[in-house]
């Protein structure tokens, strides 16, 4: 009939207050007739105090210091104002006086890492000799790195991302959809694409909901979006890369002109890294005490430049790179540094890429016919959306597809979807942990993903 208290709600409010929690031993410390625990809820934590007394014997003491780490356990007790703050815990001007301590389940005595080396700055551990742990010991034993601090921070805070993603969205407008994840042709009529075995024939894992989307569109949805998994088999083994990811999708019909839902997406943008503010600051504090990093600056409305506008800031700073290249990795993250300098801000928008270097189904700007209508929009100087005004028009995507040389029987599907009459639509896709990753100035997106996939990597 005891209700259970969070530790996080442990305060100096509930100062003499006897209370139930429920949480792991962090650490245990025996001194004496007396000792020391440290109770952790996810990233909350609170010392508690066995001690010789009325409710407790000598064999109680004992037993409490001989508790291996991070076993779950009950304990009763009562809530004390503490002298002086305790450092090292959340919950730092009370501690529990414990009563009644029960093990609930017993974690082995041997831990393949220690939490307290998997929260400890690199720079630190290397300025003192104590340990770190590195990013394959942390993903081979995920669910012990996923109990430290800041992991429970990031994947709160991501959680967080993908509420505000659909609270903007409905108050918009927007329908939320599901679509397939099993599919008979590459979504992008590209090559990297993960083959499954389906019955008597062969399928493919989706490369992106576009289809779909753009399917929504034509059946009169107007504003659709969709959070799901998306499947990239490219073989790219960088910071930024997986070959499993979740796409937070937008797309959308418009009356002029495809910037209303350039505007669109990026005031959803800002409305989320505005939620996340106001509702996490808790968290975004967490992650910062291990990976420190300026707070994100973003500006209203947001920043939007054009590509050709881009270039030359690039090449003002020395960079070579011709009218319709494509930009490199470095140039994205210098372009990114030269617009903070300039513009103050770490969220913006390159819009009118150079036709040549976008899909075929990009429509080209009427004005300028080495252009387009599309967009990138960037975060610390690395891309977290690409977008653009689909053709909607069957002849002219016809002529596109077959401008790029794709197999028109392979695509078929998609081109018959606007035979029936399209309106002007756009859209994009946001990867979900590039967006965390790059909110928190995190430098590896597998630390941003829950159970990462890449090229290498397919366990836990």
């Amino acid at each position: 009939d005891r209700v259970l208290v969070r530790i996080k709600d442990l305060t100096v409010e509930k100062a003499d207050e006897e209370v139930w929690v429920r949480g792991r031993i962090h650490t245990s410390r025996a001194k004496g007739k007396q000792c020391f625990l440290v109770l952790r809820q996810q990233q909350f934590n609170i010392q508690a105090l066995v001690a010789v007394g009325q409710h407790a014997s000598k064999q109680m003491v004992k037993f409490a210091a001989n508790i291996t780490k991070e076993s779950i356990v009950d304990i009763e007790g009562v809530v004390r104002k503490a002298y002086q703050k305790i450092g090292g815990c959340t919950q730092q001007d009370v501690e529990l006086h414990v009563q009644r301590i029960y093990v609930i389940s017993s974690a082995e005595p041997r831990l393949p890492l220690q939490l307290d080396d998997a929260v400890r700055p690199e720079v630190e551990g290397e300025e003192d000799g104590r340990a770190t742990v590195n990013q394959d010991t942390r993903l081979d034993n995920r669910i012990i790195d996923l109990r430290t601090s800041t992991s429970q921070a990031i994947f709160c805070l991501q959680s967080g991302i993908c509420q505000l993603f659909r609270e903007t969205l409905i108050r918009k407008g927007f329908v939320e959809i599901q679509t397939p994840k099993i599919i008979s042709a590459a979504s992008e009529g590209g090559a990297n694409v993960f083959t499954v075995s389906y019955f008597k024939t062969s399928a493919y894992l989706a490369q992106s909901p576009q289809l779909y989307k753009q399917m929504c569109i034509c059946a009169d949805f107007e504003k659709v979006f969709c959070v799901g998994p998306v499947f990239r088999a490219e073989d790219s083994n960088t910071h930024r890369h997986l070959t499993e990811f979740v796409g937070l999708d937008i797309e959308m019909a418009f009356n002029y002109h495809y910037h209303e839902v350039v505007d669109e997406i990026a005031d959803t943008l800002v409305q989320i890294f505005k939620g996340l503010q106001e509702r996490f600051q808790t968290e975004i504090q967490t992650v910062s005490k291990q990976f420190p990093c300026e707070p994100f600056k973003f500006l209203e409305p947001t920043l939007r430049l054009e590509y050709r506008e881009g270039v030359a800031m690039l090449r003002e700073a020395g960079v070579e790179m011709g009218d319709e290249e494509d930009l490199s990795t470095p140039n994205e993250k210098l372009l990114g540094r030269l617009v903070k300098e300039k513009y103050d801000t770490d969220f913006y928008i390159l819009d009118k890429y150079p036709l040549a270097v976008r899909p075929f189904y990009t429509m080209p700007d009427p004005a300028n016919p080495k252009t387009s209508n599309s967009y990138d929009m960037f975060m610390r100087g690395e891309e977290i959306l690409s977008g653009a005004q689909r053709i909607h028009d069957p002849q002219l995507l016809t002529e596109r597809a077959k401008h790029h040389g794709i197999d028109l029987e392979k695509i078929k599907a998609y081109i018959d979807s606007f035979r029936f009459g399209a309106p002007p639509h756009a859209g994009g896709g946001i990867g979900l942990e590039r967006v965390t990753m790059l909110y928190l100035g995190l430098h590896n997106i597998r630390q941003t993903s829950m159970f990462p996939r890449d090229p290498k990597r397919l366990t836990p």
